[in-house]
Parts: structure tokens; C-alpha cells; sequence
């Protein structure tokens, strides 16, 4: 079985494949710092709470935003995994051509994202992952990736208001239902979905204009994702294991 390790900056998340099927997915918070055995026995403990056995596990593959956790990390898989993981960087064959002035600089995640929509829904498409960053990034008809915007993400903005206030409070992320807000936490929720939303249909009509291809698919991915796409007649799909399913095609192709 392979196991697919999406690592950003807010949480780690886990994809167990057998036989190209998605068999469980699972996650865990970044903690900095933990140690190799940490790490190491967190994953197990997990993975029997999920039914299957560590030695279960003949392949990883990973790709991550945070370095700073690598060697911990890839150490507890060695020890405790006993398989040497495949980590997404320049130099790993990915089936796309990244057409951006130093494609070394582009993080994995979203050459990760690019690659899982090229190969599923075809393109030219768009990529808009909703994660700790909110991304939107385009690939070319014949996938070529090209580049994209980086932006604050939700919860980054949500803690920005919460931190740099003084009265302002935390607050759930949802939809308050109107844009005129009658009190300070719909008023907040309204500014950050409603934001987000205008934010999505004019970036998302900007590269369309940029990239003069009218007909570019919209595929959205992570932890808001689908409350955003469902706001939207800009996004077309949403899938919640965009990233996973990438890793997996990327896997394939080293072992070919």
C-alpha cells in the first residue's frame, strides 16, 4: 500500500492507496517540534485505529511546506514505517512542465494540486486551493503550469482581525447568510466569506482574461474549498482529496 503525506502548514494529512483506490484518509496538526519517534508512533497508533497494520505500508511519498519538520519526519517513517519515502521536489518527474521563471521556487503543494487536476479533469484548468494560503494557480492545455497568486488564506485573515484588535473576538469561518451584517461577528464572518468570494471570481476572471482562454475549468480543493465553491458559479469542482490523488499520479510516475 502507498501512503500519501500531504504536509502544510496548519495540519498533515494522510492518504492510504491500495491498488489506486483512496482507502482512508486521516490527519494530524503540525507540531513543531516533535521528535522522529513522535512522529513515528503517532502514524502507527493511527494507522491500526484505521485497521491496517504499519508493515501494511510498502511505499510513501511526500510532499511539504514546512522543512523545518523534514528530518524528524522522514526519520520516524525509516524507523518506524521501515520504507524510504519519495519527497516532491525539483528533479521529481511529474508528467507537467512548470513554465515559471525558477521552478524550483514553486512549492510542491501546488505543483501537487496542478498535476491532480491536469490528470483528472484535463486542461486548460485552474487550481484554487482554500488552505492556510489560498492559492490559484493555471495550467495550460497541453500542462504546462504557469503560475499563479498566492493570497492570505481565511483563517489567516480571521486570526489577523482577532489579534490585531482590540475588541474584535475569534470566530467560526461559515456563511452568515447576508452581507449587511446587523453585529460585529456576522460582520466579521460576512467580510471573510464574502471576501474570499469576490476575491475567487475576480482572480479567477483576471487569468482567464490574461491567459485569453475563455473555456478554463475551475477545480477547488482544501478545507474551505467546498463552502467557497458552493457560493460560486466560478468554481465548477470541488474535490476535498485533490492533493492525495495528486501525490499518487506523481508516485506512479517514478516507479516507471
Amino acid at each position: 500500500m502507498l501512503l500519501a503525506v500531504d504536509i502544510g502548514n496548519t495540519d498533515i494529512t494522510f492518504g492510504v492507496f491500495n491498488y489506486r483506490k483512496l482507502a482512508a484518509r486521516f490527519r494530524c496538526t503540525v507540531k513543531v517540534p516533535r521528535t522522529s519517534d513522535e512522529y513515528g508512533e503517532l502514524l502507527c497508533n493511527i494507522l491500526v485505529q484505521k485497521g491496517y497494520k504499519p508493515s501494511d505500508i510498502t511505499e510513501v511519498i511526500i510532499a511539504s511546506v514546512v522543512p523545518q519538520i523534514m528530518y524528524s519526519f522522514t526519520s520516524g517513517i525509516i524507523k518506524y514505517i521501515k520504507c524510504h519515502p519519495i519527497v516532491v521536489g525539483a528533479g521529481t518527474k511529474t508528467g507537467i512542465r512548470i513554465d515559471t521563471s525558477d521552478p524550483r521556487k514553486i512549492g510542491p503543494d501546488r505543483i501537487v494540486d496542478a498535476v491532480g487536476a491536469y490528470v483528472q479533469y484535463g486542461g486548460p484548468i485552474i487550481v484554487a486551493d482554500y488552505g492556510t494560503a489560498t492559492t490559484y494557480d493555471f495550467v495550460t492545455a497541453d500542462g504546462a503550469f504557469q503560475g499563479g497568486v498566492i493570497c492570505p488564506g481565511v483563517r489567516i485573515s480571521a486570526d489577523a482581525l482577532c489579534n490585531n484588535t482590540a475588541n474584535l473576538p475569534e470566530i467560526e469561518i461559515k456563511c452568515p447568510g447576508n452581507i449587511i451584517a446587523k453585529e460585529t461577528i456576522s460582520s466579521m464572518q460576512a467580510g471573510l466569506f464574502y471576501g474570499t468570494i469576490g476575491q475567487t471570481e475576480y482572480i479567477i476572471r483576471r487569468i482567464k482574461a490574461e491567459s485569453g482562454i475563455k473555456d478554463v475549468r475551475v477545480v477547488a480543493t482544501g478545507g474551505l474549498g467546498k463552502l467557497i465553491s458552493e457560493s460560486t458559479d466560478e468554481i465548477d469542482i470541488y474535490d476535498a482529496d485533490l492533493t492525495l490523488k495528486g501525490l499518487e499520479l506523481i508516485y506512479k510516475k517514478q516507479k516507471r
